[in-house]
């Protein structure tokens, strides 16, 4: 049979090992959570950013200016513009 002094040692070495699992056992937790809670914020600003383009480009006003810098004259055209299209004219009798 041990000695008290053995046993108390032993035990106490025993509740210091089980003491610094938990510790190190916590501290893993939490760094794994802030990872998670980390992608989880990048993830919902992606989507954020996602959404915010797309209702731009939902709500965006149509070109009423052709891409060689021409107003659109033609009034069955859908992209045409009267009040652009007016301006325009009222700028070339200016000149």
């Amino acid at each position: 049979m041990a000695s008290t002094g053995v046993n108390v040692l032993r035990y106490s070495a025993l509740f210091a090992g089980v003491s610094y699992g938990l510790y190190h056992q916590s501290n893993i937790n939490a760094v794994n959570h802030k990872a998670k809670v980390d992608r989880d914020f990048a993830h919902q600003a992606s989507l954020i950013t996602q959404a915010k383009a797309e209702f731009k480009k939902k709500n965006m006003p149509q070109e009423s200016v052709t891409k060689g810098g021409e107003v659109i004259s033609d009034p069955n055209d859908p992209k045409f513009d009267l009040e652009g299209y007016l301006t325009a004219l009222m700028g070339e009798k200016a000149k």
